[in-house]
């Protein structure tokens, strides 16, 4: 039997699909919830699937939901994989309140630091493990009206930087995936008329997730692949 992986945001229009993948593949999957509507995108009462209500802007609630991850000695955490974020369009930088730009911090970079900091004693205490973290192509291409977007999102590949100098020595394997458009039902909402043929599925970037929580990924390090 796999080990156990953490995957927050594992509801989400991706977050799904990591989940369903992971379970495929045989892991036990720790997914937090906060509130009830998001429950209906994941297969409920699917065998290794373990649902958890967590505020995961919360220190106390994380420490929680890491530790149930890490509750079962036969399936040791092995990954864990942030996908929590979320983009919303703003103005140009003098016409942004602070509180619209530390919001995007909030909701994009906390979430990533509280996880990974709850989980990474269990992950080093088993002998090491995986961390995947989600940053954006738009970090490399950036755009008017998202500030605290970009800032957060290049600020995810600093955290990641930072994990990999201080725990790679311990057997952590961190990696970030930068996305471009996800063709999840939500982006198709808010762009009807895009034209979508350079969109990703969100099923191939859950085999590229996948892939970095194995083994088989044991070599790649600290990389920071588009998707």
């Amino acid at each position: 039997m796999g080990g156990t992986a953490l995957v927050t945001g594992g509801t989400g229009g991706l977050g799904a699909a990591v989940t369903a993948t992971l379970l495929e593949r045989g892991w036990r999957v720790v997914v937090p919830w906060y509130a009830e509507s998001e429950l209906a995108r994941v297969p409920a009462g699917a065998d290794g699937l373990v649902l958890v209500q967590a505020d995961l802007t919360d220190a106390a609630s994380v420490g929680v939901c890491a530790a149930r991850a890490a509750a079962d000695p036969d399936r040791p955490l092995r990954a864990v994989v942030n996908l929590v974020g979320g983009f919303a369009m703003g103005g140009r930088v003098h016409e942004t309140p602070v509180e619209q730009f530390e919001a995007q911090l909030r909701l994009n970079l906390r979430p990533a630091y509280l996880v990974c900091q709850a989980t990474l004693p269990h992950l080093v205490g088993a002998g090491g493990g995986a961390m995947v973290l989600v940053s954006s192509q738009a970090v490399r291409k950036p755009f008017s009206g998202a500030a605290g977007y970009l800032t957060a999102k290049t600020a995810v590949l600093g955290l990641a930087g930072a994990l990999h100098a201080e725990y790679g020595k311990d057997g952590v394997r961190v990696n970030t995936i930068l996305p471009g458009v996800i063709d999840t039902p939500a982006n198709r909402a808010d762009m009807p008329d895009a034209d979508r043929k350079g969109w990703t599925a969100p099923a191939d970037i859950a085999d590229t997730v996948a892939y970095l929580c194995s083994d088989a990924s044991r070599a790649v390090r600290n990389a920071q692949l588009n998707v």
